[in-house]
């Protein structure tokens, strides 16, 4: 049975406390994060599992690469709290259950792996993506989402067998050793959810932007500039991965755009509300994104890049109706193609 990998004298030799003092979402000062702290170490309960939002953020913000976050998701777990509502949380585990209905197909490389984001397959074209196979499907869904519902048992019992058959079926038979994931959920999955829990993930996660980043290179004689200013949205699960970052800057420069000066951005960036929405908690899903959409405002940009298909369908609208382009960060590169 797999286990966090977390390390409790790690966290009791800190001395910066940035995982809970940097939360965006609960107001600690350093005596009540020491307190808060010393809870969550010693497995205790601590109104820190009640009142997490689930942003995935303390992750990041740990200098030690403890896995405050998933540990928190643990504690959630063992006190039986629910982010989510019983109701709405019970559905939504027995709608992604896998389906046992995947069989083995050739493929090429590059094999993209959409995970359950089927709507948005018809993304995967043009020069970028010449000669790919795409997969996807909830027999290869990753379940990292089921960090938002205090669910990290439901992760670890379906993974294996979902890393289990992304090889078995796909491939392996095609004697192929990369995975691009679309989503930085997947990637996130295999980078860090398994090491972090001992789980071994037998091929090579590649992100989508250092995919995109790469072939933009091969294509460089056809990029036309867009001379654009944006603005760039970090999803939650971007919080697990911070070291592809650079990616994001390093496309744009090839692309020729710019990336505004926000304050809700880099490791200062908000969550899109999607999660808050789930749990409930309207008032704060409104206000995070009415925050969004004020900084997109005054940072003067004329576009908003998405990576998470769920961010860019809760907050589309709403972007729009402020007189921003949102767009998925493939369709703005195939944009500087000419495609």
């Amino acid at each position: 049975m797999s286990k966090l990998q977390f390390d409790e004298a790690i966290c009791a030799k800190c001395t910066t406390y940035d995982c809970l003092i940097k939360c965006q979402y609960m107001d600690f000062d350093l005596e009540k994060a020491k307190e808060e702290r010393w809870k969550l170490i010693k497995g205790q309960n601590s109104f820190v599992l009640k009142d997490c939002v689930t942003c995935y953020a303390c992750e990041e913000y740990c200098p030690y690469n403890n896995h405050p976050f998933y540990h928190i998701v643990e504690q959630q777990e063992k006190f039986d709290i629910h982010p989510v509502p019983r109701p709405l949380e019970k559905a939504q585990v027995a709608m992604m259950e896998p389906n046992h209905r995947i069989e083995q197909k050739k493929l090429t490389e590059p094999v993209i792996n959409m995970c359950v984001f089927s709507m948005l397959k018809s993304a995967i074209r043009g020069k970028l993506f010449q000669d790919a196979s795409v997969i996807m499907g909830r027999d290869i869904f990753c379940n990292l989402m089921y960090l938002h519902f205090a669910r990290n048992s439901t992760i670890a019992e379906r993974l294996p067998k979902i890393i289990d058959n992304i090889t078995t079926y796909y491939l392996k038979p095609n004697n192929i050793k990369e995975l691009v994931c679309y989503h930085d959920e997947c990637y996130g999955t295999y980078t860090s959810w398994a090491p972090a829990f001992g789980i071994e993930v037998p091929f090579k996660p590649v992100h989508l932007f250092d995919y995109l980043y790469s072939k933009l290179l091969e294509l460089k004689s056809d990029i036309k500039p867009l001379n654009l200013k944006v603005a760039y949205h970090r999803n939650c699960s971007t919080r697990l991965i911070p070291e592809t970052e650079h990616f994001v800057n390093d496309i744009f420069s090839l692309i020729g755009v710019t990336r505004a000066k926000r304050e809700y951005d880099y490791e200062n960036a908000l969550c899109c509300g999607a999660v808050f929405e789930a749990q409930q908690r309207f008032e704060l899903a409104e206000k995070i994104q009415d925050k969004i959409v004020e900084d997109l405002k005054a940072s003067g940009v004329s576009h908003c890049v998405y990576n998470c298909p769920m961010c860019f369908f809760t907050l589309a609208e709403k972007v729009s109706k402020a007189g921003i382009i949102p767009v998925m960060m493939s369709d703005l590169c195939q944009q500087a193609l000419g495609e």
